[in-house]
């Protein structure tokens, strides 16, 4: 079945590109705040905790967040491509403002967590739902290029929790954390604009509701999104591979993100400087390098095509990576090391709105979308303890960030059993 798809960019897909990006904002402010806030919270709510107990109770606050965006992340994708992009995007957003509400009024450890948990798990739903929306509206020629600016947001989301942070902190008091968590209601209010003004994928009501009446017609069901993914074998060959480049990116971002505060805040208290403004520092850096390989993707995926795009970003992680084992432990030197590291091993992550998308069809995209990201977070829950004993048997953060960006040579690998999709229509 041929399904026409846009051909122009007009106030439909600015309106679905803004909501799209504002979702997945406040998914980055909201993942940031917890790191951010969590110590603060964790100070208020148990009576003299020791700081093995603060990291302890930070780390469970936050592995909860993250277990819940993997389950809700799953479940709200097979969603969205049954009851629709627009429907499920407003769910996800209503959801993870109303648990940011009660985070806010927790009154117990137990509680932070199990509100992060279900935060989580509406803030995972945004992502892929966002993702299909804006790839279904845009033309091929700007579709790249809108969801490489989508997943900007997350990098704009992180600079705006710690922008606000900054000012809130001072004058908050020890319950200042709260307020953080109640920002995150703002987008509540943004609801609004998208149930007046932004419509549901016409890709995907004729793809699905055309196929329901043909179904009907026939007198056969609709087979569950998550089986007809893995009952083609092109389908789960393509879904395989871009699940170990998943795996890869998200590993290796989140090795090398939990080392790099500590490594400059070292390098900052040897020079007499303060360790923990510059390890809050060095993730600003890290993220601004993030935003500027965010928006580029699409333009150079655009240029040169999905696959020729992937392979540079991926031999860039690679060479950031060595770029920071050879450069000598100065300030100055490291953070703009962490720069570029930020702009490869950070903003490589836009290959994901760009490119998966372009390899399932209508019926499945999200569904498939979202078991891929989802799935490589589950599958880099090992990497912490990997990261450690990479730590310690090299001998310091610059061989082990040298040996965490080598494993990208498992995502070029990958990248053989892919298709190159440049100037492709969607698939229906």
């Amino acid at each position: 079945m041929q399904i026409e798809q846009p051909t122009e960019i007009g106030p439909v897909q600015k309106r679905a590109l803004l909501s799209s990006f504002i979702g997945w904002m406040f998914d980055g402010f909201e993942t940031s705040t917890l790191i951010l806030v969590g110590a603060a919270a964790v100070l208020t709510l148990l009576d003299s905790p020791k700081p093995d107990e603060v990291r302890l109770a930070v780390g469970a606050a936050l592995g909860s967040t993250l277990m819940g965006w993997a389950v809700g992340g799953t479940i709200g994708s097979i969603l969205a491509d049954y009851i629709g992009r627009r429907k499920m995007l407003m769910i996800s957003i209503g959801g993870y403002c109303a648990f940011t509400a009660l985070t806010a009024l927790s009154h117990s450890l137990t509680a932070l967590i199990a509100f992060r948990f279900l935060t989580g798990m509406f803030l995972g739903s945004e992502w892929s739902t966002g993702t299909a929306l804006v790839a279904e509206t845009w033309p091929a020629s700007a579709r790249a290029k809108a969801l490489g600016i989508m997943q900007s947001g997350y990098g704009f989301g992180f600079f705006l929790a710690a922008g606000l942070w900054l000012f809130i902190q001072p004058y908050g008091g020890a319950d200042a954390w709260r307020w953080m968590f109640l920002i995150g209601v703002l987008p509540a209010f943004f609801l609004i604009y998208i149930r007046r003004e932004v419509g549901e994928s016409k890709l995907w009501l004729e793809a699905v509701h055309g196929s329901a009446a043909s179904n009907e017609a026939s007198h056969t069901k609709r087979r569950f999104s998550l089986i007809e993914m893995f009952d083609d074998r092109r389908v789960l060959t393509h879904s395989f591979a871009a699940l170990v480049i998943a795996t890869v990116t998200v590993s290796v971002f989140y090795g090398i993100s939990a080392l790099t505060g500590p490594y400059i805040g070292a390098i900052a208290a040897k020079q007499g400087l303060t360790a923990s403004s510059w390890a809050s520092i060095s993730a600003l850096v890290y993220n601004g390098g993030a935003i500027i390989g965010y928006v580029a993707a699409g333009f150079i995926a655009d240029a040169i095509g999905r696959k020729p795009y992937m392979l540079l970003m991926f031999l860039g992680s690679i060479a950031s990576g060595l770029l920071m084992y050879l450069a000598p432990q100065s300030l100055l030197i490291a953070l703009c090391c962490v720069f570029v590291l930020g702009v490869f091993t950070l903003g490589v992550f836009s290959w994901m709105p760009i490119y998966l998308p372009e390899l399932f069809q209508t019926r499945i995209r999200s569904t498939a979308s979202g078991v891929v990201f989802n799935l490589a977070r589950l599958a880099s829950f090992p990497l912490p303890i990997l990261t450690a004993f990479l730590f310690s048997t090299l001998g310091g953060y610059q061989a082990t960030v040298l040996s965490l960006a080598s494993l990208y040579v498992l995502a070029i690998a990958a990248l053989l059993l892919l298709p190159e999709t440049r100037g492709k229509a969607l698939p229906a």
